[in-house]
């Protein structure tokens, strides 16, 4: 049986979705081969990490902020992806108990990675956007139930309304305790870090899901879904410009300090702000549209590296950091073009092993490889 057949039979899939995603993963790479190879990066995408009067080097400071659509993107097409699987699943007669217990078991299995592998590879426990996805998904359990208005409504309070609450619960000189730092505010310590504290991520996730219930509806064709895609992606990037003009509420206590562009797109992802996620799913959205219109109007190449790296999103991202260890061992830190050239390279050791594993999970839908 082909690769084509396979993906025919195993999988009912949007391809745009998966080209999103394969796009999300690219960048990615480029983020952590900085992390790991670039002696100059940037890191200052929070109050915690905020210098006032830091003069940042354009080139630099947008090869990180390109990254910053990676990890919202992530957040939410996970959310898409499982409500398509739900609606699937229930369509298929399979009983809510089961479907439920499948989420129950990959949202452990997710946010385990995070404690278990990465944070022993890293010297002490870092919570990063797995244990975010891990931990919604086990939470959109219960929270599935309450259909697709509430969960629209209260993903959005959430994102209005945590700086609000962080303002009372939280001051940035001060380390977060444990409790919040597993829910709303970053923690940069010795002992542990907190990157991705769950609730902001969990109403992205909340986001995701609303909008691939929207999708499978039958009542919805795919141009009423590209032109939504279109009209709150830009509703979402005049938001974001609103925020920043009024250089107030809504940046995670991170001011302009003067009108460039760099201090425009500097906005705070740990936590994500209100301007962080409308910039960056406001982008998303209209890329999303673009590539659904592309759909309709060509073939869908089955080994399309975009396509296959967005179709074993998981396990590229757990087999990007092992090539990423090995290549530490060997190769020096240097400038950014060393850093596009190493991201280059694990992109390419990365495709034939990735299309060895979507085949090999293909072929065995039921086995635990469905949970990576």
């Amino acid at each position: 049986m082909s690769i084509t057949d396979l993906s025919v039979k195993n999988t009912q899939r949007i391809a745009a979705i998966d080209w999103m995603r394969g796009i999300v993963m690219i960048l990615m790479v480029l983020d952590h081969a900085s992390w790991f190879f670039n002696t100059h990066r940037i890191f200052a995408d929070s109050v915690l990490l905020y210098e006032v009067g830091r003069l940042f080097d354009t080139d630099q400071f947008l090869t990180r902020w390109i990254t910053h659509i990676c990890a919202p993107s992530f957040v939410f097409l996970a959310g898409t992806a499982i409500a398509i699987s739900v609606a699937q699943r229930t369509e298929q007669g399979m009983a809510h108990a089961v479907i439920n217990r499948d989420l129950l078991i990959r949202g452990a299995f997710i946010a385990c990675l995070d404690l278990y592998v990465l944070s022993l590879a890293l010297g002490k426990i870092v919570l990063q956007v797995l244990y975010a996805i891990g931990i919604s998904m086990i939470l959109m359990v219960p929270l599935r139930r309450l259909g697709r208005r509430a969960l629209l409504v209260i993903a959005l309070v959430i994102l209005m309304g945590s700086e609000a609450l962080l303002a009372v619960l939280w001051h940035p000189e001060y380390a977060a305790p444990l409790w919040l730092a597993l829910t709303w505010a970053p923690v940069l310590g010795d002992s542990y870090t907190v990157l991705y504290p769950v609730i902001p991520w969990l109403a992205i996730m909340m986001l995701g899901w609303v909008f691939g219930e929207w999708l499978i509806s039958r009542q919805i064709d795919p141009g009423s879904i590209q032109w939504l895609l279109l009209l709150s992606g830009t509703a979402a990037l005049l938001g974001f410009m609103l925020i920043r003009s009024a250089d107030g509420y809504g940046n995670m206590f991170m001011p302009l300090q003067d009108d460039s562009m760099v201090q425009w797109l500097l906005v705070s992802k740990y936590p994500p702000s209100l301007a962080y996620v409308m910039l960056e799913l406001g982008l998303m959205a209209i890329s999303l549209a673009a590539l659904m219109r592309l759909e309709t109007l060509i073939d869908v190449r089955h080994n399309n590296p975009v396509l296959v790296y967005g179709q074993t999103a998981l396990f590229f991202y757990l087999a990007h950091f092992c090539i990423l260890a090995v290549l530490n061992l060997v190769l020096d830190q240097g400038g950014l073009m060393r850093t596009y050239a190493i991201a280059l390279l694990i992109l390419i050791m990365l495709y034939s092993i990735c299309r060895f594993y979507r085949t090999l999970k293909w072929r065995n839908p039921h086995s635990v490889l469905r949970f990576l």
